[in-house]
Order: C-alpha cells, then sequence, then structure tokens
C-alpha cells in the first residue's frame, strides 16, 4: 500500500494542547485569567463601574454638585421621586436634595481616583525603597527594613488617622496619608523577591560587567519583582478606597465639597433611624462591590503567579 494511505500518526494530546496555547505572554495571561467564571465577571463589574465614574460628568442625570441644581424641596425623598427639575430620582436623593445615582456615580470617580493615586504613588516609592536596600545591602539595607518593619507594626488606618489629624483635610494630604500608611506592604515585598534574585548567578554576572548599577536594577531585578508587586497593588488600591471611605465617614478625609461614597454614607447615616435608608445603604453598596471586586480580580491574578495556588 502507498504510504500517502497510511493513517497520520496520532498526535498525544499535550503535543495538540501546547499548539493550542497562544503566543504571547499577555494572551497566554488573559487565557488562563478567563478559566475562572469569578474572576471574568469581578473584572466586568470593575469595568463597568470606572466607565461610570469616568462618564459621570456626561451620564449622570443631575450635576449633585451644581447648586443652581439643587432644591431642598427635593431633599430626602424616596427612589422614585419626580423631582422639581422634572426626572425621576431612581435611587431618591440625599440631604440636600442631590440625585443620589448622579452623587454614587460623582463618588466613585473620586474614590477611585484616590484608591489609583495612593496606590500607584505607594508602589513606587516601596518597591524602589525595596529594592534599593535588597541590592546594597549593609547599613542601608538595616536602616530602611526597620523603618518598614517599624511601621507594618501598627495599623494602617491608624497611622492614617494621625497622619490625616496632622496635615488637614483636602484629596493631596489624604493621598499623602494613605501612601504614608501603605508603602511599607510594597517595600516588603519588593525586598523579599529582589533578595531572591539578587543571589541567583545571572545577577552576578551582571555585576561583574561593566553595566551600571542602575541599568542592572531597571533590567533585571525589577522585572522579576513585579508579579508580585501586581497582586500586593490590586489589593492596596482596594484598601486605600477602604480607607478613605472610613477616614470620610469620620469626618477626617474629604471635605464636604468633594464627593466620594464614604462623605456619602455619612451624610446619610443621621436618617437611618428614621426609615431613610437609601441614602446609606446605596452608596454603602456601591462601595462593598467596588472592593469586592477589585479583590477578587487580585487572588485571581495571585494564583495565575503562584502556581502552587492554583486549583
Amino acid at each position: 500500500m502507498s504510504d500517502t494511505l497510511r493513517d497520520p500518526v496520532p498526535r498525544a494530546p499535550q503535543a495538540d494542547e501546547e499548539a493550542r496555547r497562544p503566543s504571547s505572554p499577555l494572551a497566554r495571561f488573559w487565557a488562563e485569567f478567563r478559566e475562572s467564571t469569578v474572576a471574568v465577571v469581578a473584572l466586568v463589574v470593575v469595568v463597568i463601574l470606572g466607565l461610570l465614574a469616568l462618564l459621570a460628568p456626561l451620564i449622570a442625570p443631575q450635576n449633585p454638585y451644581d447648586l443652581a441644581t439643587l432644591s431642598l424641596l427635593d431633599a430626602r425623598r424616596p427612589p422614585g421621586f419626580v423631582g422639581t427639575g422634572g426626572y425621576t430620582h431612581i435611587l431618591g436623593t440625599d440631604p440636600q436634595g442631590r440625585d443620589l445615582l448622579s452623587a454614587i456615580m460623582y463618588g466613585l470617580r473620586v474614590s477611585i481616583q484616590i484608591g489609583l493615586a495612593a496606590g500607584g504613588v505607594a508602589l513606587v516609592f516601596g518597591a524602589g525603597l525595596g529594592i534599593l536596600a535588597a541590592y546594597l545591602g549593609g547599613r542601608i539595607e538595616t536602616l530602611i527594613m526597620r523603618i518598614v518593619d517599624l511601621q507594618l507594626s501598627f495599623p494602617a488606618i491608624l497611622l492614617a488617622l494621625v497622619l490625616v489629624a496632622l496635615l488637614g483635610q483636602g484629596k493631596a494630604q489624604l493621598i499623602g496619608a494613605l501612601v504614608a500608611a501603605q508603602y511599607a506592604y510594597f517595600a516588603r515585598t519588593a525586598y523579599g523577591a529582589a533578595t531572591s534574585e539578587r543571589r541567583k548567578d545571572y545577577i552576578e554576572a551582571a555585576l561583574a560587567t561593566p553595566l551600571s548599577g542602575r541599568r542592572v536594577v531597571l533590567r533585571h531585578l525589577l522585572p522579576n519583582c513585579l508579579p508580585p508587586l501586581i497582586v500586593v497593588a490590586t489589593v492596596q488600591i482596594a484598601n486605600s478606597i477602604s480607607l478613605e471611605a472610613t477616614l470620610s465617614f469620620l469626618g477626617l478625609g474629604l471635605p464636604v465639597t468633594e464627593p466620594s461614597l464614604g462623605m456619602l454614607i455619612s451624610n446619610g447615616f443621621p436618617y437611618m433611624m428614621s426609615g431613610r435608608y437609601w441614602i446609606s445603604v446605596y452608596p454603602g453598596v456601591a462601595l462593598i462591590i467596588l472592593i469586592v471586586a477589585i479583590n477578587l480580580v487580585g487572588d485571581r491574578i495571585r494564583d495565575q503567579f503562584n502556581p502552587r495556588l492554583r486549583r
């Protein structure tokens, strides 16, 4: 019989699986990420809330912080009330007569901005300190890590409370306090990853070449420290949003003129016992959904970067 008529040799299942795998690292990461339905749903929720916050000035029924559009006659109205402006307040109004749906969208905008800003600055500052300590060693390493360990011994919320009380109210002051309360987590993570990489042969070989120390750090140490830092960043962004809401609820975060979910919850808290639950409950639900969704995405990313956690 001719060779062309012979049955082809069957390929191993492992070979077929390898052939179907995406070639680029980003495509492989997404292919593994979407295997978790919970993580994909959480990511969709984060994207939707982010778009609502980003497009709030365009799609919100009302600018809740434009005094010309507010009426005290519409204050503390229940969900579904038709206000003097002629449109229906789907989620009701707050004590100032602001449309609660619009206020939540604007509050999401500020809360996400503060979470990203505080988390991003803390990531850069903390990771820089941790990698610097691992690279230089000696007394500098001891000094940096003792400061980091000392800060980690205090609860972040306690440190943030003290710093906000000292710095005063304002968006910049709040972000500074959150960065100071959270950078130690990034420093400790970066230090652990960089110390492990620092002992490897390829780093020793790079140090033996004429390459500058900055190039060794940026091209060799930093890329290998990014996976655990990304995981910590997702957790700390959610933590920053939670801390901001807590401080604003206590009256120590943003001023009354700045919309945030914590401030909205605080505005409605005195009216909870009178039955006007919607003023605090709906912003609280939005805050919980945002934090839980970010944490679920972070948990999935952590599982992908740590094969021992994969199921």
